[in-house]
């Protein structure tokens, strides 16, 4: 049962514990829904790349465009079929149908708390197609509890799916037999860039990719990206566990593609030298501090060529920290991939029109991209801070499988939340400029009401909500006469510390009953926060990319 309501950019659509929409979206319903994400042409420039660079970036592109068919059979069982019947409906409305479903990867409006918008589509299932039709998120944890040590990490693993055998016995598949077909596809299009390239460290991921994707290992793999070294930028493979709301424990098939931006990248290489310092002074209990974080952190500012899978529905990334194997993480560290195009389209078409509409006159001027891109930034630097592998009634594990489906949540609050206590820090002490300061808050509270019309099934919103109402709690947020949001300062400071506080000692204690209650209790939207968001009609909710250099490159040397 939903407990909350968040209002959305179309007219006439409103929110409810009944339903989102009372029937099937006709024609014009549906093209108001698709509107919500602006066309933006994505484009990067190759120019500088040698010929034989550019061919093999067009042959990894070529296995990134794999990540979509494989993310649709993820997502739901009923993906493929969906998809076909669609190709086939030339009308008006069967076009607006399959444009919608190609911005979801499905037939159900991820804005609109996956509702389905096509007709005689069952609801959504919070498990994906990760777990047998039929099966219960009850009877899947009992079996995975009653498995040995071995068998169990295996099943709650990143890489397996859960079937059912003979006798209806459940097993766990590793996803190189369950997606063998694609898997070989891709992996053998990775092989021919590897041997295209002159870039070693990216023929060495390239190699070890493809390798992985046969195998179903992918520490080898995730430690080359690791050390990756290069003009192109790939990310490619089962990452993110957001699509699976049972219990936050599979990954899904998603690609970026990207050149980097050396200028840029430069420029931001100073974070990650206080990266130890920051997680040292963490406003928690020390024995919750990690002494020694593993030993890279780079940070890559790239300029998106292609995106597929669960990198390319809905709502559009921006930033992301990977890889999110802990093991990888406590030996390596992890590297944050800053998509500045993508970044600079969002703060363009989105977040400057809700800024004028969310913030009072006052405070809209000092809303910039500078401080919109920073805060990307540390959001993703503090994913690798933190709590992360654990120690609970005697036994280790992990942050993840300890808060199950409120880890994404939580995960994303405290990202957003540590990013923003990180900053004042590093301006306190004069490593970013003190005069920002006023920017910072003024820019992350534009993007509160950015991030909130995600809308409350995803995870990056229900963590924004958890940050919304403790800071107006604790009065660091304030409500105008006018509706508009300011903040105060030092009550803002406090709350900033306070909930990074609280949550990171959920992660740190694997305190999966609190967590629960803490997103039953503050993930919700607020009439107060409801009205501006009611007001935001018409302001585009994000992007909706066309990869204009990708088809270029592809159109030159795939035939």
């Amino acid at each position: 049962m939903r407990t909350a309501v968040a209002v959305v950019g179309v007219p006439g659509l409103l929110l409810s514990v009944s339903g989102i929409f009372a029937a099937t979206p006709d024609l014009e319903r549906l093209t108001a829904l698709t509107a919500r994400f602006a066309p933006v042409e994505i484009r990067a420039d190759v120019s500088k790349l040698p010929e034989n660079e550019q061919k093999a970036l067009a042959q990894i592109l070529e296995s990134a465009r794999l990540m979509d068919p494989l993310f649709l059979r993820q997502s739901s069982a009923e993906n493929e079929s969906l998809l076909l019947t669609l190709l086939g409906d030339t009308s008006p409305l069967g076009r607006a149908r399959l444009h919608y479903f190609l911005v979801n990867k499905g037939p159900w409006s991820r804005l609109d708390h996956d509702e389905a918008f096509l007709p005689g589509v069952s609801k959504k299932s919070p498990g994906a197609n990760f777990y047998p039709a039929g099966a219960s998120r009850e009877e899947v944890d009992r079996w995975t509890n009653g498995l040995s040590a071995a068998d169990r990490e295996a099943a709650t693993g990143f890489f397996t799916t859960i079937r059912r055998g003979p006798g209806g016995v459940l097993v766990a598949v590793p996803y190189s037999l369950e997606y063998q077909g694609e898997l070989a596809a891709a992996a053998e299009r990775l092989r021919r860039a590897a041997a295209l390239t002159q870039q070693p460290t990216l023929r060495a991921f390239l190699e070890k990719r493809a390798s992985a994707f046969v195998s179903n290992d992918y520490y080898e793999s995730d430690v080359a990206w690791m050390e990756l070294d290069a003009s192109i930028e790939p990310t490619i493979g089962p990452y993110e566990t957001y699509e699976d709301e049972w219990f936050n424990y599979k990954a899904a098939f998603e690609a970026f593609i990207a050149l980097r931006d050396e200028a840029e990248t430069a420029k931001l290489a100073t974070f990650g030298s206080h990266l130890q310092e920051l997680e040292d002074h963490l406003p928690i209990d020390p024995r919750f501090r990690r002494p020694k974080l593993g030993g890279l952190a780079p940070i890559r500012v790239v300029n998106l060529v292609f995106a597929s899978g669960d990198g390319n529905r809905g709502v559009q990334t921006a930033a992301f920290n990977l890889p999110n194997d802990e093991r990888v993480v406590a030996k390596m560290g992890s590297k944050r991939v800053m998509l500045k195009n993508v970044q600079e389209a969002k703060f363009a078409m989105a977040l400057v029109p809700i800024s004028r509409v969310a913030l009072p006159a006052s405070e809209q001027a000092a809303v910039s991209f500078d401080a919109f891109f920073t805060h990307i930034l540390m959001h993703e630097l503090m994913h690798g801070l933190g709590p992360q592998t654990i120690r609970v009634g005697g036994r280790d594990t992990t942050v993840r499988q300890e808060l199950k489906e409120t880890n994404g949540p939580l995960e994303e609050a405290k990202a957003d939340i540590a990013g923003l206590w990180a900053l004042q820090y590093l301006m306190d002490r004069g490593i970013v400029d003190k005069a920002k300061e006023r920017g910072t808050y003024a820019t992350y509270v534009a993007s509160i009401f950015r991030s909130l019309r995600f809308g409350l099934n995803e995870a990056h919103a229900k963590g924004t909500a958890i940050q919304v109402n403790y800071l107006l709690d604790k009065g660091g947020l304030r409500v105008a006469r006018d509706g508009t949001f300011g903040f105060d300062l030092p009550a803002m400071k406090a709350g900033v510390a306070g909930l990074t506080r609280e949550i990171m000692t959920l992660q740190a204690t694997g305190d999966y009953a609190n967590a629960k209650a803490l997103l039953e209790k503050s993930a919700v939207i607020r009439p107060e926060v409801a009205r501006v968001i009611e007001r935001l009609q018409g302001v585009p909710v994000d992007i909706e990319p066309r990869f204009v250099t990708a088809e270029d490159l592809l159109a030159r040397f795939v035939q």
